[in-house]
């Protein structure tokens, strides 16, 4: 006799919980799949567990440097999503073997077992970008479709703000301590901030079926702003008033060669060649329906979401204080 069951489809998560992870892990728990969360520390993701009903989150040890692991974190999912990806390198952490030869790994277990993947990659990757980042995230997504074709989804967010981003919440921190803050180049490159919630949203969607496989989604805000938009932005909020300092690439390369030295670097020379180009949608992607509203999400502006979260870097916190000006001043 066969049973049979009506259990929900189950979706495994790497790197679910981190930053994007949370929110995406959340997404798929308010539509009632039951999320497996593979990450190399389970003991670390006890904090997903609120997002969804008891039991219906599950923390998993996985890593993708180790294929087994890999594959028996896919083993009996519906859908996969792999959301893994670093800033810097450290140690056994690099970006060949995190950002490459882990997402081929999933994506090979993937094509074993049958399930579609959805793949997070950046607006930057390039075969022939001039940092490693760059370069990995490129070789990364066509390994995914190598091994998946038309089931797998590849994302490629700009520059993500919401509560725990290490981009605005970084410079807002810088801002309470500093004189000024630093317009590499002149602070003229551009992003499109997308906010986390659109993001997650894209990735649930995906798993869903909703979006056409085989293809590169990417995913920008409603505002394209330039660097130096981005910090006067945050000093409004922030109701702080400081110099925005341009820094010529020269010095700029002699401060992520000291900067690049620290555990945690606020700036490498590899992030730096990602600066040198602007990280916006493409116009090939709006034309084909291949972004936030082509597959029917509303993008969120940052001013509907920045200010919930950058007020706890002002002088006064959540209480206003009329006397402070947002006013910016300016030094070449």
């Amino acid at each position: 006799m066969t049973e049979k069951t009506n259990l929900p489809k189950v979706v495994t998560v790497f790197g679910g919980s981190g930053f994007v992870g949370r929110h995406v892990v959340r997404a798929l728990a308010q539509r009632g799949y039951r999320v497996r969360v593979a990450v190399r520390r389970p003991d670390l993701a006890f904090h997903l567990q609120p997002l969804g009903d008891i039991g219906q989150i599950t923390a998993i040890q996985a890593n993708l440097r180790h294929r087994w692991s890999v594959e028996r974190a896919i083993e009996g999912a519906d859908a996969v999503i792999n959301l893994v990806g670093i800033l810097f390198e450290s140690g056994r952490q690099t970006f060949p073997a995190v950002q490459e030869f882990g997402a081929r790994a999933v994506a090979e277990a993937c094509a074993e077992t049958g399930a579609p993947l959805v793949h997070m990659s950046a607006i930057g990757a390039d075969p022939n970008s001039e940092a490693e980042y760059g370069r990995t995230k490129a070789r990364a997504e066509k390994a995914v479709f190598d091994a998946l074709g038309d089931k797998a989804v590849v994302m490629r967010p700009s520059i993500i703000f919401g509560p725990e981003d290490g981009f605005f919440n970084k410079f807002a921190d810088m801002a309470r301590f500093l004189p000024g803050l630093p317009l590499i180049g002149g602070g003229t490159m551009k992003f499109q901030p997308v906010y986390v919630g659109d993001v997650a949203e894209a990735f649930a969607r995906a798993v869903d079926g909703k979006l056409e496989g085989g293809q590169v989604y990417e995913l920008g805000g409603p505002e394209v702003l330039t660097f130096r938009e981005c910090m006067e932005e945050i000093l409004k909020i922030t109701e702080r008033k400081r110099l925005l300092i341009t820094t010529p690439w020269w010095l700029a390369r002699i401060q992520a060669r000291i900067l690049g030295l620290l555990p945690k670097p606020l700036l490498t020379l590899d992030q730096l060649a990602m600066l040198k180009s602007d990280n916006v949608v493409s116009r090939e992607a709006e034309d084909e329906g291949r972004t936030l509203s082509g597959i029917g999400i509303r993008p969120t502006s940052l001013d509907a979401i920045l200010p919930s979260y950058l007020w706890r870097y002002r002088r006064t916190g959540q209480y206003r204080n009329t006397d402070i000006s947002s006013q910016t001043g300016d030094a070449a």
